[in-house]
């Protein structure tokens, strides 16, 4: 059974960084792209940034460009995401996901299949 988890959300000021984790454990092999994912109160589950099992990098939101990073570990089924110069629009719950693929061939949350319970990220100005 293949079980996702997250970390590392918190309370910080706007301007702060964070650091999230992810590990997925279960999986039968690391051949697998994988996401994190974000959803505002009200808003639709969006896809910020996706990673191929070779290290790829995707950003799927044009305003964490050059202030997020993602990441594997050495582990490759854990995975991270930097968050530097928080927003108060960052404000989420952040999920992390494994695509159906190798590829970061979808943004789509149809696409992944195995995903985590997520964890609050709050920024305040």
């Amino acid at each position: 059974q293949v079980q996702v988890v997250e970390s590392g959300g918190g309370l910080v000021q706007a301007g702060g960084s964070l650091r999230l984790s992810c590990t997925a454990s279960g999986l039968t092999s690391d051949d697998y792209a994988m996401a994190w994912f974000r959803q505002a109160p009200g808003k639709r589950r969006e896809g910020v940034q996706c990673i191929t099992w070779s290290g790829v990098r995707l950003v799927y939101i044009d305003s964490v460009k050059g202030r997020f990073t993602i990441s594997r570990g050495d582990f490759k089924n854990t995975l991270y995401l930097q968050m530097n110069s928080l927003r108060p629009e960052d404000t989420a719950m952040y999920y992390c996901a494994v695509q159906k693929s190798r590829y970061c061939s979808s943004s789509s949350v149809a696409d992944y299949w195995h995903w985590g319970q997520g964890t609050q990220v709050t920024v305040s100005s």
